[in-house]
C-alpha cells in the first residue's frame, strides 16, 4: 500500500509541476487561471494522499490528528480547484476564439 501512496504522491507533484508551467507560459488570462486551478488539484491531491502516507507509516494518535489536518485541507483544496477548473474550463476555448481571429 505505501508503495503504491509513494507513485501517486510522486504523480500527483509532477502534475502540479507540469500545470504551473502551463500557467506561466500562457498569455491569456482565463487560461492562465484555468491552469492554476487544474495545479491546486494536483497540489490538493498531493497533501490529501501525504497525510494518508503519514498515517499509514507511524499508526499514533498523533499522527491521526496531523493526518486528520493534512486529508481535510487537502481535500478542500482539490474539490474547491476542481469547481475552479469546470468554471474556467467553459471560457477556455471561447477566450482562444476571441484572441486568435484571423
Amino acid at each position: 500500500m505505501n508503495t503504491v501512496l509513494v507513485i501517486a504522491i510522486i504523480i500527483s507533484i509532477v502534475w502540479y509541476f507540469y500545470f504551473k508551467t502551463r500557467q506561466f507560459r500562457t498569455d491569456l488570462p482565463i487560461r492562465r487561471k484555468w491552469y492554476a486551478a487544474k495545479s491546486g488539484i494536483c497540489l490538493g491531491t498531493f497533501v490529501f494522499l501525504f497525510g494518508l502516507n503519514y498515517v499509514f507509516l507511524f499508526p499514533e494518535t498523533l499522527t491521526y490528528v496531523i493526518s486528520a489536518v493534512f486529508l481535510a485541507l487537502g481535500g478542500y483544496m482539490a474539490i474547491h480547484n476542481y469547481k475552479a477548473s469546470k468554471h474556467y474550463g467553459k471560457f477556455v476555448e471561447e477566450e482562444w476564439e476571441l484572441n486568435h481571429e484571423n
